[in-house]
């Protein structure tokens, strides 16, 4: 038997410590970095297989042909949507790595579709040189969203004036009819929909907390008021649109309306103190978690689940129960390990590969990398310190 004098074994235990310290270190690296390299796989497809280097911009689809077939017309580059999803995406990939500067180039090739003309400029659906298409109040919205998300992060004025162009364009759109609300494009007046409210109400509250000018917390409330009066369910979720003709429903149920709605309770929640905005964000994350997610697949398209995401991610701050990015990760799994290709790339519900779609995966997945290194994904639902 060898004998081991008791420096010699105090060193044993330390050196043992040591190594289990540096394997478990290891371990929790191994665990954390999971969504980070889907994040850098996808963001790599996206850039081989949908962007066109000669010309600088994005094309809208993989395969033109997929939508030919359908009798769906696609033109060559994408639309203005696409972009607002990348540009998201961008976004909180600078906030896992303030130096990638992706935000840039993106808003550079977006300035191609932005149209001066009166009432306000604002974004056109397509390129201005190629030939524009029409304005949607949505597609700037988003855009806007994501820019005052980046002056938050930031401070870059340059962010803070494209929130304020974004706005002034939006409620040119907003007038008496139905008692309120903003329409869906500019032109058309055939209904008003959630889903150029909710972000209206994202924009208007967001230009309150970077400015702390009232008018705008003043905008944010009355679109708020009249988007629940209108297009709230019983169920607390949110139907798509009303038509001003016979102010009749369309009551589709999409997860982005229930995602904008829910984070404009958190935003007046943070900008008023009322606790009631709280309590209706904490109702509105349980019923969408049974409706988008109890099923461990996505209902609807990549994108329009990520601005649920970024409302649960959100409510994170208040509520540090991890059972609603607990449900979504079920889904996103799902989609993770079944609706990849050996591209890199996802299937759209159409079975078309387009743009959007990946986009909002992307900006999923930048969510899901900051998710991982602060949270226990591996475990089941559980309250958690941030």
């Amino acid at each position: 038997m060898i004998m081991m004098n008791k420096n010699h074994f105090f060193l044993l235990l330390v050196f043992m410590g040591f190594t289990s310290v540096l394997f478990a270190q290891k371990k929790t690296e191994n665990r954390n970095t999971y969504y980070k390299s889907e994040m850098q796989s996808l963001q790599s497809a996206i850039q081989k297989n949908f962007y066109d280097k000669p010309s600088g911009y994005y094309r809208v689809v993989v395969d033109p042909t997929n939508w030919e077939k359908k009798g769906d017309y696609v033109r060559e580059y994408t639309y203005i949507w696409s972009l607002c999803a990348m540009y998201q995406a961008a976004n909180e990939i600078e906030k896992l790595d303030p130096k990638a500067k992706l935000m840039e180039p993106l808003l550079k090739i977006m300035n191609d579709y932005l149209n001066p003309e009166p009432p306000k400029p604002g974004y056109s659906d397509y390129i201005m040189k190629l030939k524009p298409g029409e304005r949607y109040y949505d597609d700037n919205q988003w855009i806007g969203i994501t820019a005052l998300d980046a002056y938050e992060r930031t401070k870059d004025k340059s962010n803070l004036e494209l929130g304020k162009l974004i706005f002034d364009f939006m409620m040119t759109g907003y007038n008496d009819v139905l008692d309120g609300g903003i329409y869906w494009k500019e032109g058309s007046f055939s209904s008003k929909n959630t889903c150029s409210n909710g972000p209206g109400v994202l924009v208007a509250i967001q230009m309150y907390q970077a400015t702390k000018d009232k008018s705008y917390l003043d905008a944010a409330l009355k679109i708020f008021n009249w988007t629940n009066a209108k297009l709230q369910a019983p169920s607390g979720l949110y139907w798509d649109n009303i038509r001003t003709k016979d102010e009749s429903i369309d009551k589709a149920v999409l997860s982005y309306n229930t995602g904008t709605m829910l984070q404009s309770n958190l935003y007046l929640y943070e900008s008023t103190g009322d606790k009631k905005y709280l309590k209706d964000a904490n109702a509105i994350a349980d019923s969408s978690l049974t409706f988008f997610y109890g099923k461990e697949k996505f209902r609807d398209n990549y994108w329009f689940n990520a601005v649920l995401l970024r409302a649960y991610q959100h409510l994170l701050k208040y509520n540090k129960d991890t059972k609603y990015i607990m449900g979504f990760k079920k889904c996103l799994d799902y989609s993770l390990k079944n609706d990849k290709n050996e591209q890199g790339l996802f299937e759209g519900k159409d079975g078309v590969q387009n743009l959007v779609d990946h986009g909002g995966m992307l900006e999923i997945l930048a969510r899901y990398a900051w998710l991982e290194s602060r949270y226990d994904l591996k475990g089941t639902s559980s309250t958690l310190p941030k």
